[in-house]
């Protein structure tokens, strides 16, 4: 399993937008792909998962990938996350 922290820098926070295509990019994936903020989680290949956090600027979330293609996984999202967020 790996991790991935990141303080979300967009000033809209998570929006529609990126998290439309986070959820793109994760289910590129078979390894479970999970976003949490303050000790609640959301599938990343759901968007509704990810827009229930309601993750705002400034806050720090963690990813964790779980599965056979994780490294591949951590690569490509947290890539997304630091251009995108």
């Amino acid at each position: 399993m790996r991790e991935f922290k990141y303080v979300i820098t967009d000033q809209e926070g998570i929006h529609a937008r990126p998290a439309g295509e986070l959820v793109k990019v994760a289910k590129g994936f078979a390894c479970s792909i999970k976003l949490e903020k303050d000790g609640k989680s959301g599938d990343c290949k759901r968007i509704f998962g990810i827009m229930g956090l309601a993750v705002k600027k400034g806050q720090e979330v963690t990813l964790t990938f779980d599965g056979a293609d994780e490294d591949a996984a951590y690569e490509t999202v947290s890539k997304f996350m630091q251009e995108n967020l």
